[in-house]
């Protein structure tokens, strides 16, 4: 895979900060401590929408605007410290799962402190309530929220490292440089970080300003950066939650029902089961029947063991067709206006199946639940949330109550839900000893959160050479918000440009955005059926929205007889998008003749501040459908794919490159191979072996990631969109290919199943007795 990271420097803008001056504080602390104030930053309220044909919401407030507009209040809650070995230290308060944002915010802290990154220690905070929405990952809004903040509370920490040493070099402060840590006077005379820690350090706090570094002097931020962690994660020396040692905790995992959220009665066979080698406990609990054992294996072994009467959950006997039949009874109706004479319309109807939200780390928390205090460890996105929560199920105060934020290994949305860590605490109070509890695989791809089904119905209509009207309605089964997302928007409803209208609707109306001129456009979502554990996958509506969007613009596009990228480019809303659209097509060679059953797709997304698009090269010929492939689902091949990424100012164009790569994976993934099979009141597939995800056999044999010259001179987010356009380049491509609209995903769900499905009883499906003989 390549890289391409073209930086450019941008003219100073009325938008453009510059060297503005900020505010924050010097905090009393042994060593330096500073931290930002941005409570009376320059955020207004929205203006509010004057026509229906004016912009849609998303492009006057959006999302990322909610969640850093909430993020003020308390930003001076954020500190960096200086130690007396010349490093620093931040704690940021937002949970890592793999998208590098401790190296990034590293790399913000060095840029304005002139430190070297690898002398920048990043650590994940505890829950900090006071922080209130402040410690929520999501959104893509870590870099966009704490860009500021971070370089403000750095700043700080130079400016009064430069005054200590102006007093022990006997110099005057503008005439000393600062680099890589170490502070020189115009003699040569020098002093290092570390010997000035203590002596830069506040006896109070008080409240200070600073100038921050300008775009043109940065030497660290735009330029490509490897991982902090990358070698700790490639030889197995990172730590992840099951790696944690806490004195007394045991293995832990729970038997589950055969059907979804079914919940258990009694357990036949306890005394049985305490019997068997190395068990400790086993205890009912509302989730199921947990067992605690001195290794894994004997947990496993104990699970598979029990007997135990259950009672249904809310969706038994259910499969996807009756699921399907209730999203296509609460459909909206399309009201297209009256039409002038001569105009036509495009009518088109997609359906998008359950998805997994499992993270390659399975779900896993370790808690110690004594009767006056509780501790908790795991990787958590909302760990405020989930503190409020865990007290409120132990029946203690929140002071009693200590949540530990661990890296994750993977999250794309799973982590903003606390079920383990929920859990743990349970079993931990009912058992009355610390647990590490671990699911199974199974029990991540059966009981876990899913991205929830969905219909997308769209109508456009057009004349000539112009679209007249673009609507589009989403049906979905019901997004669970209570995270804390839902408080947080109720906190700040009085800014937000939709007026008084459900939790999931304000998240589709800040984040839908057609980039495209298409008349009177008007998009809403519909929700129902509240019974399945669903949850914010990455991206969230995007993916589907935007797949159905840009299926029925080269709908739109063959109608009037234009070539798909240029009736893209001439729709197009703004020059950011004409430039990341004619950058995939001349990197990718858009338009070059293909044999038969081959074909390329363009697709252009909007959201978080940020554009992308991508072009794709499929193979959709009988020899490449056919292949053999063993345990796998093979089908067309995505062979070739392009993607121009434009965020505005890239802090870390390497990890911006390395997301872009992984939203690709998932895109191909949610387009042709990987979904959920509900049957019988339970999803079939049992692990990833039966989940379809993007295998190595189904990886592009190119990937180019083009990243974009700064556009904005602000961060925007890059965590999730690159799925989306991907997902609808693969879709495009496809029907080209083959001459078919698809209009079910992935498209390969009603095919006969690829696997045999794991029994639902035991919950645990038998190990593999000789692994080896499969290689």
């Amino acid at each position: 895979m390549s890289e391409t990271a073209a930086r450019a420097a941008r003219p100073r803008t009325e938008a453009d900060p510059g060297r503005r001056r900020f505010l924050g504080y010097l905090l009393a602390a042994p060593t330096l401590a500073a931290a930002a104030d941005l409570s009376l930053g320059t955020a207004t309220a929205p203006p509010a929408l004057a026509l229906p044909s004016g912009p849609q919401p998303a492009e006057v407030y959006d999302l990322n605007d909610m969640l850093t507009d909430a993020t003020r209040p308390t930003a001076n809650l954020i500190t960096v410290v200086v130690h007396e070995d010349g490093t620093a230290s931040f704690e940021l308060p937002r949970s890592e799962n793999g998208q590098g944002i401790m190296t990034s915010s590293a790399m913000l802290v060095a840029e304005e402190l002139d430190l070297p990154v690898s002398k920048v220690r990043v650590t994940l905070a505890d829950a900090r309530p006071e922080l209130l929405f402040n410690q929520l990952t999501g959104g893509s809004n870590t870099t966009i929220s704490t860009f500021t903040p971070i370089r403000v509370a750095a700043a700080i920490a130079k400016q009064e490292l430069l005054a200590a040493a102006a007093i022990v070099l006997s110099a005057e402060v503008e005439s000393l440089e600062a680099d890589a840590g170490v502070i020189t006077a115009p003699g040569g005379a020098s002093v290092g970080y570390g010997q000035l820690a203590r002596r830069a350090a506040a006896t109070s706090t008080r409240r200070v300003d600073v100038t921050l570094t300008d775009r043109a002097d940065f030497k660290v931020i735009g330029t490509p950066h490897n991982r902090t962690d990358a070698r700790k994660a490639v030889t197995g020396r990172k730590e992840f939650t099951l790696d944690l040692q806490v004195k007394g905790a045991r293995p832990t995992m729970v038997c589950r029902a055969p059907t979804l959220n079914g919940t258990p009665v009694r357990v036949r066979n306890k005394k049985k089961v305490l019997a068997m080698p190395g068990i400790t406990h086993v205890a009912k609990v509302s989730t199921g029947v947990a067992v605690r054992g001195k290794t894994f294996g004997q947990v496993i072994r104990a699970v598979r063991a029990l007997d135990v009467e259950w009672k249904d959950g809310p969706v038994a006997g259910q499969s996807d067709a009756d699921v399907l039949a209730e999203l296509r009874a609460a459909e909206l109706p399309l009201a297209v206006p009256a039409l002038p004479a001569g105009a036509k319309t495009v009518d088109a109807d997609f359906t998008f199946w359950f998805r997994s939200n499992s993270a390659l780390e399975p779900n896993c928390a370790i808690a110690d639940v004594r009767t006056d205090r509780a501790e908790i460890w795991a990787g958590l996105k909302s760990p405020i949330t989930a503190h409020e929560e865990i007290a409120t199920r132990l029946g203690m105060t929140p002071d009693q109550v200590t949540v530990h934020v661990v890296q994750g290994g993977g999250s794309f949305g799973r982590k903003l839900f606390f079920d383990a860590a929920l859990e743990a605490a349970e079993i931990s109070q009912k058992m009355r000893k610390p647990v590490k509890l671990m699911w199974h695989r199974t029990d991540d791809s059966r009981v876990g959160r899913t991205h929830p089904m969905a219909t997308s119905r769209i109508r456009a209509t057009y004349a000539g050479s112009e679209v007249l009207s673009f609507e589009q309605r989403h049906t979905s089964v019901v997004t669970d918000n209570s995270h804390g997302l839902g408080e947080l928007i109720t906190a700040m409803s009085a800014k937000l440009p939709v007026g008084e209208i459900g939790f999931a609707q304000t998240i589709f109306a800040l984040t839908q955005e057609v980039p495209y001129h298409y008349g009177l456009v008007d998009q809403q979502l519909d929700e129902t059926d509240s019974r399945f554990n669903t949850g914010s996958m990455r991206n969230i509506y995007s993916p589907d929205t935007c797949t159905a969007r840009e299926l029925v613009t080269d709908q739109l596009a063959e109608a009037m007889g234009q070539d798909a990228f240029a009736f893209r480019r001439e729709h197009a809303k703004d020059d950011r998008a004409r430039a990341v659209l004619a950058t995939v097509a001349e990197v990718g060679g858009w338009g070059r003749r293909m044999p038969a059953g081959t074909a390329q797709g363009i697709a252009l997304h909007k959201e978080y501040k940020g554009l992308n698009a991508c072009l794709v090269e499929i193979d959709c010929r009988p020899a490449t459908v056919d292949r053999p492939v063993r345990d796998g689902v093979t089908g067309p091949r995505v062979t070739k794919v392009v993607m121009a990424v434009d965020v505005g100012l890239a802090v870390n164009p390497r990890g911006l490159e390395a997301q872009m790569q992984g939203g690709i994976m998932d895109g191909i993934a949610l387009a042709l191979t990987s979904s959920l099979h509900l049957r019988d009141g339970h999803f079939l597939e049992g692990s990833w072996d039966n989940y379809f995800y993007t295998r190595q056999w189904n990886v592009p044999p190119e990937v180019e990631v083009v990243v974009m010259p700064d556009t904005t001179g602000e961060p925007g987010g890059a965590g999730e969109f690159g799925v989306a356009s991907t997902f609808a380049a693969v879709a495009c491509a496809y029907r080209r290919a083959t001459g078919r609209t698809p209009t079910e995903f992935p498209i390969n769900h009603r095919d006969p199943l690829a696997f045999k499905p794991k029994p639902t009883v035991p919950p645990i499906p038998q190990s593999p007795t000789n692994g080896l003989r499969r290689y």
